[in-house]
C-alpha cells in the first residue's frame, strides 16, 4: 500500500501553514446606548432560537428585546416594576424547546416566562433561601425535556423546576462554587457553570466531574468568567468579562481558541457578559454590557493555500 510520508521538519511546518485551523470572524453588530428600539443599557443576557431569532435581556432598561438573526428589531416587552411582565434588572434569557422564553428577573427574585411573541405565561419565585426561592438569580438553562435549571449566585445552589415552575430538586452547595454567574447544558446532559475565574462541570445529577481555568490573562484563564454556552458539536464558549474576550474549549476543558481584545471596534469587546451559539447558522452572539451592543461572529473554515512541491517533500512507499 502506498503511504505519503513527510520527510523534513520544514515540510511539516509548510503543511501546517496550508492546513490552518478555522476561526471565528466578525460578521456584524447592532445597538447603542439608550432606551429606544434596538438600543441598550447594560445588556447582560442573549439567547438565540434554532431559527435565528435573538432575544436580549436589556438589563438596565428592565425589558426584553427581540431581533432577527442580523439585528433587525422585531419587538420588545417589559418595563420597570414587579407586576406580571414587568422586570427589575432582568439578567438572563433562555429558550425552551417549545419556543417559550424564560427570563431571570434577578432583582424581583423570580423567573418569568412568555411565548416567543412576548405574551405572559407565568412566573415563580420569591426572596429567600428555601426551595423555589432566590436571593440572586444569576443564570438559567433549559434541558431538552423542558426542565428549567436556575443557578443562584448568593445561595450557590442549582435548583430545577418543571416548565411551569414546580420545584423538582436542587444540587450543589456553597463549597462547590465561588461566584457562579451562568449555567449551560451540553448535549450529553452534563452541566457547565461559569464560576468566578473558571468553569466547573457536573453530571445531570450534580456530581462533580472537573473544572478548569484560574485568574489570569493566559489561554484558558479568566478575569471573571461571566457567560457560558455549549454548542451542539461539543464546544464550550465562555466570556471573560474583564479580559474583554471569548474563549472556547472541549467538553473536558482543552483550550481550543479565543478572540477579542479591549475596545470599541469590530471584534473588540468592553465587558462581554453573555454568549449564545446558533449551530444551524454557525454563528455566535455576544452581549456587551459596556459597549451597549450585540456582536455576532461566523465560523470561517481554513482557506486552502496552494503551495509548491518544493516546499513539501514527500515520498511514496
Amino acid at each position: 500500500m502506498k503511504k505519503l510520508t513527510i520527510t523534513t521538519a520544514a515540510a511539516l511546518g509548510a503543511l501546517a501553514a496550508v492546513c490552518a485551523f478555522g476561526e471565528w470572524v466578525y460578521e456584524g453588530k447592532w445597538g447603542s446606548a439608550g432606551s429606544g428600539n434596538g438600543q441598550f443599557k447594560a445588556p447582560m443576557g442573549v439567547a438565540v432560537t434554532p431559527g435565528g431569532i435573538v432575544y436580549v435581556a436589556d438589563t438596565s432598561n428592565h425589558r426584553v428585546q427581540c431581533f432577527t438573526a442580523v439585528g433587525s428589531f422585531i419587538k420588545k416587552w417589559g418595563s420597570w416594576g414587579n407586576g406580571e411582565g414587568q422586570f427589575y434588572f432582568p439578567r438572563r434569557v433562555a429558550i425552551a424547546p417549545n419556543g417559550d422564553v424564560y427570563i431571570a428577573d434577578t432583582s424581583n427574585f423570580r423567573i418569568q416566562y412568555f411565548t416567543g411573541k412576548g405574551s405572559f405565561l407565568g412566573k415563580w419565585g420569591s426572596k429567600g433561601s428555601g426551595n423555589g426561592q432566590f436571593l440572586h438569580v444569576a443564570g438559567l438553562t433549559i434541558t431538552p425535556d423542558g426542565k428549567v435549571h436556575v443557578i443562584d449566585a448568593a445561595i450557590r445552589y442549582i435548583q430545577y423546576f418543571t416548565p411551569t415552575g414546580s420545584f423538582l430538586g436542587k444540587w450543589g452547595r456553597s463549597s462547590f462554587f465561588y461566584t457562579p454567574h451562568d449555567i449551560a447544558v451540553a448535549g450529553n446532559g452534563n452541566f457547565y457553570v461559569a464560576d468566578g475565574h473558571g468553569v466547573k462541570y457536573f453530571t445531570k445529577n450534580g456530581s462533580g466531574l472537573g473544572g478548569w481555568g484560574g485568574y489570569g490573562t493566559g489561554n484558558g484563564m479568566f478575569n471573571e468568567a461571566a457567560g457560558i454556552d455549549v454548542s451542539r458539536d461539543g464546544r464550550v464558549y465562555v466570556t471573560a468579562r474583564n479580559n474583554h474576550r471569548v474563549q472556547y474549549f472541549s467538553l473536558e476543558g482543552s483550550f481550543l481558541g479565543k478572540w477579542g481584545s479591549g475596545g470599541t471596534g469590530n471584534g473588540q469587546f468592553n465587558e462581554p457578559y453573555d454568549v449564545a451559539v446558533n449551530a444551524a447558522a454557525a454563528r455566535v452572539y455576544i452581549a456587551e454590557m459596556a459597549n451597549y451592543r450585540i456582536q455576532y461572529f461566523r465560523w470561517s473554515d481554513p482557506a486552502v493555500v496552494p503551495t509548491s512541491l518544493g516546499r513539501i517533500r514527500a515520498v511514496f512507499r
